[in-house]
């Protein structure tokens, strides 16, 4: 299995940020992937999903309008605009069980070791 979520960093509220997870062909061609993100204190929770061939996405209402999800052959990208402080987390990538994302993280398997959002005020 390999998954390889990157993009993390420190940004302004306000501001923009592209996560990338890179599968492997043999990982996700038929499956769907997931981002789910992890703040200090709390649980891991759902951001959003891209069903395995694109056509299908959903997203957390904490982050519908401000951000998008797309994919291009073995990579998956999460595009986060509006950032808030809140939105400070550790971000995961997952391929679900799945050809069309849920937003439950026990229907994925495959974690990627998550990348670092901090959003400063």
């Amino acid at each position: 299995v390999q998954l390889q979520a990157s993009g993390g960093g420190l940004v302004q509220a306000g501001g923009s940020l592209r996560l990338s997870c890179a599968t492997s062909r043999r990982t996700s061609s038929n499956n769907a992937v997931g981002w789910f993100r992890q703040a200090p204190g709390k649980e891991r929770e759902f951001v959003a999903t891209i069903s395995w061939n694109g056509g299908i996405t959903s997203f957390a209402d904490s982050v519908k309008g401000r951000f998008s999800i797309s994919r291009d052959k073995n990579t998956v990208y999460l595009q986060m605009n509006i950032l808030k402080p809140e939105d400070t987390a550790i971000y995961y990538c997952a391929v679900s069980i799945y050809s069309v994302g849920a937003t439950s993280p026990q229907s994925y398997r495959s974690w990627g070791q998550g990348t670092l959002v901090t959003v400063s005020s």
